[in-house]
């Protein structure tokens, strides 16, 4: 008996071939995917919608880019924290239509915070720029570092002040710092100010900048596992004016963040997540 010619689903192939150079690339724009695979950007929009909608890639908020989804297998070989910033990315977009300035979303690193994401982008103000991705922040001069470091425990604060404490350190400074993170704890959110003479990186940026900015934690089982902030100029909004508006979405958008990390299904599409 002569086998029958069965055809292949060419819409099918391109889509797969959409897939495979997204998980190659790690991160891709709509217009290096136009380069590399010669289709319509039109096509590749509706076919990266599907692939979204389907949890098998996601789009960065701050630069657009489309990565791939990172199923329980990928997050155990080092790529614990772009789950994050792919859980945390639809909730930042969310709070973008419920408070007035941009925010970060920023992650541990040995003497740094990490930029991960922005929903800078969807402001479109020259006053809400932010990032971009993998800036180094200071633990000290940002409310973002502040966040993590008066949220965690003392055996990794230690850790992390030792590495940045100065050889020259000026009597009481460190004791400052601490005061610093103590108030920070206890009420409940992180501050730019009161500056604090350590010359870590991002002093002279935060002096600079004219620039606000309030940080909390986000917490996943107890413990913290990154920082969302918000920032906003200073000629346009007093803390208290912006913290009375905004600081309670802020809390909210960083607890929903938490509890999805925690609870995250294996295999789950993200892009529906909302607060």
């Amino acid at each position: 008996m002569l086998e029958r010619k069965v055809k292949t689903v060419r819409a099918l192939e391109r889509g797969l071939d959409v897939l495979i150079e997204v998980q190659a690339r790690r991160a891709v724009s709509l217009h290096e995917l136009h380069q590399a695979l010669q289709l319509p950007k039109a096509t590749l929009l509706r076919m990266l919608l599907t692939l979204g909608r389907k949890g098998l890639i996601w789009q960065r908020l701050a630069d657009g880019a489309y990565l791939p989804h990172l199923g329980p297998a990928a997050r155990g070989t080092g790529s614990a924290v772009e789950h994050i910033a792919e859980i945390a990315s639809p909730y930042m977009k969310a709070l973008s239509t419920k408070v007035a300035w941009p925010s970060v979303l920023g992650v541990p690193r040995l003497d740094h915070m990490e930029i991960l994401e922005t929903n800078s982008p969807l402001f479109r103000l020259d006053s809400a720029i932010l990032g971009p991705v993998g800036v180094k922040l200071s633990y000290i001069h940002t409310a973002t570092g502040r966040a993590y470091l008066a949220a965690c425990d003392e055996q990794e604060r230690e850790a992390i002040i030792a590495r940045l404490r100065p050889k020259d350190a000026a009597p009481g400074s460190e004791d400052d710092l601490r005061t610093i993170l103590a108030e920070t704890r206890d009420r409940g959110y992180a501050l730019r100010e009161p500056l604090h003479p350590w010359p870590d990186r991002s002093k002279q940026l935060v002096l600079r900048d004219g620039r606000r900015s309030m940080a909390v934690a986000i917490m996943a089982n107890g413990a913290p596992i990154a920082t969302i902030n918000l920032t906003w100029p200073a000629k346009r909004g007093t803390d208290e004016a912006v913290m009375h508006r905004h600081l309670e979405a802020l809390h909210q958008t960083a607890q929903a963040i938490g509890r999805a990390v925690a609870t995250q299904s294996v295999g789950a599409p993200l892009a529906g997540n909302a607060v």
